[in-house]
């Protein structure tokens, strides 16, 4: 990779990235590239980030199709942000259908929001990245009085560990159950409650997560990292830290 001045000890290794659409130069998203993305994205000619919650890099659109070609690049005066024109395809950029991230529009009057722009085509996405988005948007937007998830955030974080915890402790019981194929409700299947508890405890710990900002991926890679690694040396990898 050629030598661009980025200072990236200034940056804290991540360098912040506008990104607008070529032709309009309508503002669609702002995200962070390490160095790693930042040369994949120079010699592919497609846009490559460095997702701070998922603790990886990812190619936009790897999932939604959603790719954006780089047309042109520009660093500011400071060699600290850089700016990309991008013809999206698709014509989304936000993981919520609409064409740019920036729709929350304030009224600098009551200070008010209101969501602007039309979704065009919603991405698909795998159900836990779908679910963890729809957290945090309960985290961010929803009303407590209204939204389930949004009530356990206003609770703080001793009200979701609590509720963590009830939930493993069901999953363990419901194991008991499934091994001794008995359950309490004589007409429920053991192994559907023991999935139905699972999915309880995924839910609740992904709650946890997002209170601290950590996509579901970040999980992922950890668990790939772990890979060929007997579980015994795993262990004295983090005894060593």
């Amino acid at each position: 990779m050629p030598d661009l001045h980025i200072d990236w000890q200034k940056v804290s290794g991540m360098l912040p990235v506008i990104v607008c659409e070529h032709g309009s130069n309508e503002i669609l998203m702002l995200a962070y590239m390490n160095e790693e993305a930042l040369d994949l994205s120079l010699k592919s000619g497609f846009a490559h980030y460095f997702s701070r919650t998922k603790n990886r890099i990812w190619k936009k659109g790897e999932e939604s199709g959603n790719t954006q070609k780089i047309v042109s690049a520009k660093l500011d005066c400071d060699n600290d942000t850089l700016l990309i024109s991008v013809v999206q395809n698709g014509g989304v950029a936000c993981h919520t259908g609409r064409k740019s991230c920036f729709f929350n529009d304030i009224n600098l009057q009551n200070f008010e929001i209101s969501h602007a722009g039309d979704e065009i085509s919603k991405p698909k996405y795998d159900v836990i990245d779908e679910l963890y988005h729809i957290i945090m948007d309960r985290k961010l937007n929803a009303d407590p009085k209204t939204s389930y998830v949004a009530s356990l955030f206003k609770k703080g974080e001793n009200s979701i560990l609590k509720k963590v915890g009830e939930e493993a402790t069901e999953f363990v019981m419901a194991c008991k159950d499934a091994s001794t194929h008995k359950s309490e409700d004589p007409g429920k299947n053991t192994k559907d409650a023991l999935i139905y508890e699972a999915a309880d405890l995924c839910f609740h710990s992904m709650v946890a997560l997002a209170l601290h900002d950590i996509h579901p991926d970040a999980v992922k890679e950890e668990l790939k990292r772990r890979f060929g690694m007997s579980g015994i040396e795993e262990k004295r990898s983090r005894d060593d830290k």
